[in-house]
């Protein structure tokens, strides 16, 4: 069963930076694209970065600039470099396959931009 599993998470002040790292199971990591994608208060969940299996990337224009996404696929683990953080940014972020896979989806991990 696949399963994908998001940390790194928290509160930081605006213009901070995290960096979000998802584990995921080797039966899909090696094939497939992968995404980062996020769920504010009220929003529809949304597609921020994704990155696919030869390493290209697209972004979304929002965070465009600041967010960098990169894999290790010895690690099988996508990761998310969140830097000058906006409280519009606080979301709960998840990974999945990009497109997602509904029955992929985790817990995410909660990202909170405040002072």
């Amino acid at each position: 069963q696949v399963q994908l599993v998001e940390s790194g998470g928290g509160l930081v002040q605006p213009g901070g930076s995290l960096r979000l790292s998802c584990a995921a199971s080797g039966s899909i990591f090696s094939i497939n694209a992968m995404g980062w994608y996020r769920q504010a208060p009220g929003k529809q969940r949304e597609l921020v970065a994704a990155i696919n299996s030869g390493g290209s990337t697209n972004y979304a224009n929002s965070v465009k600039g600041r967010f960098t996404i990169s894999r290790d696929n010895a690690k099988n683990t996508v990761y998310l470099q969140m830097n000058g953080l906006k409280p519009e940014d606080t979301a709960v972020y998840y990974c999945n396959r990009d497109p997602p896979f509904k029955d992929y989806w985790g817990q995410g991990t909660q990202v909170t931009v405040s002072s």
